[in-house]
């Protein structure tokens, strides 16, 4: 059975409404929920953005069963990686082993805030330094590393949990698949791309999990829905290689100038039908996914989707 997830999305709600969320998504039943890790919101209409680990720790001690995810960290620029082995092993031991580290190879528009934006070959590079820092780490042992990018002169945690943090990582080519075979536990990946999860079977990631994330807009009103979508999440039809560049806000609102409400609710399901968001989630299952979190997009319509989900949506998913 597929496990379905909920997105504790940090660009459209503060810090106490997230773990609040969280503690509903649970109690209607849930089997994981996610955590974006954002410096900035895409677009100023979101509103929010705290910070992903002060959040998964107060959701660890608010919860009791659900699974946890980063969804995605990125550990080359805003982060050390030997302190991202450091995060993922504490919030491994307040959430008694349901936590996941997400990591991948980030975004401008959240990393530019300590400096430059490397050419993305780079930062594939850095991003599999990283991993070969961060998983001796979590795996217990003492590191000595040099790497073009990265140096620790040693490094060893002192807390962590008995199983191992398990690693997933975002791929969207071959290259990011290579990686995700070879150093995690798992791939994340944000579209329904059965060839991709071809590739990371073929790398050598055949039987391990695989992550994806589908957006939808629930509310009882069509038109409605369609206009928040396009309030807040116009920028996801750009695509990763540009979404991976622009630096602020401001620049997501420039690039979807010419974007209309009827282009976004063309590739994200809004209003009450629940077989459009069925379907949405179906792509993904149909698909070969593993583990697949809804993104509920509007900050403040996160209770009425809850109760919708715990009575209607949940059950029509478990079906599948």
């Amino acid at each position: 059975m597929v496990a379905v997830g909920y997105t504790l999305m940090g660009e459209q709600s503060g810090p106490k409404e997230l773990v609040d969320y969280a503690i509903r998504a649970e109690d209607a039943g849930f089997d994981q929920l996610v955590a974006s890790d954002h410096y900035y919101p895409w677009l100023d209409a979101q509103g929010h953005s705290p910070y992903a680990w002060s959040v998964l720790g107060a959701v660890a001690q608010a919860t009791s069963r659900v699974e946890l995810m980063s969804f995605v960290t990125c550990p080359t620029r805003r982060y050390h990686p030997a302190v991202v082995a450091q995060k993922a092993a504490t919030v491994g031991l307040l959430s008694d082993g349901r936590f996941t580290l997400g990591l991948g190879a980030g975004e401008n528009l959240n990393e530019h805030v300590v400096g430059g934006w490397p050419h993305v070959q780079q930062r594939h590079e850095m991003l599999e330094e990283a991993l070969q820092i961060i998983r001796p780490l979590l795996d217990g042992q003492t590191i000595s590393y040099t790497g073009d990018y990265f140096e620790v002169p040693e490094a060893y945690l002192w807390d962590r949990p008995e199983q191992r943090v398990p690693m997933a990582v975002a791929a969207s080519g071959p290259s990011s698949c290579d990686l995700a075979a070879e150093y995690a536990d798992g791939l994340i990946a944000t579209e329904p791309d059965e060839k991709l999860l071809r590739v990371f079977d073929e790398r050598g990631g055949a039987g391990k999990p695989r992550y994806g994330q589908v957006m939808i807009c629930y509310g009882p009103d069509e038109d409605e829905c369609r206009k928040i979508a396009y309030d807040q999440f116009r920028w996801f039809g750009l695509g990763w290689p540009v979404n991976a560049n622009l630096p602020d806000p401001d620049a997501f609102a420039s690039a979807t100038r010419q974007t209309h409400v009827e282009d976004v609710a063309q590739g994200i399901p809004c209003g009450p039908d629940p077989e459009a968001h069925v379907a949405a989630f179906k792509r993904y299952v149909d698909a070969g996914f593993t583990h697949v979190a809804v993104v509920q997009i509007g900050g403040p319509t996160q209770p009425l989707f809850l109760d919708w989900a715990r009575d209607e949506f949940l059950p029509r998913l478990r079906e599948l």
